[in-house]
């Protein structure tokens, strides 16, 4: 049973984790041959106040601070 766990800045739409998560299934049965119906996919998403680049927080980088 492999596990995929994904962490993003929130704000990702509803449609693209599912695309994403359908995606991500498809590249473990072409890639490792794991059976899709047995594999999960965890998507994290973390504010972006506790997400830093470059020594600023993603919410201040999306400010334009």
């Amino acid at each position: 049973m492999p596990v995929v766990t994904v962490r993003a800045v929130e704000g990702i739409s509803s449609e693209k984790k599912e695309e994403l998560m359908a995606r991500i299934t498809v590249v473990m049965k072409e890639v490792l041959g794991k059976n899709p119906e047995a594999t999960h996919v965890i998507i994290e998403e973390i504010s972006a106040e506790n997400w830093g680049i470059r020594g600023k927080t993603v919410a201040t980088i999306r400010s334009g601070k």
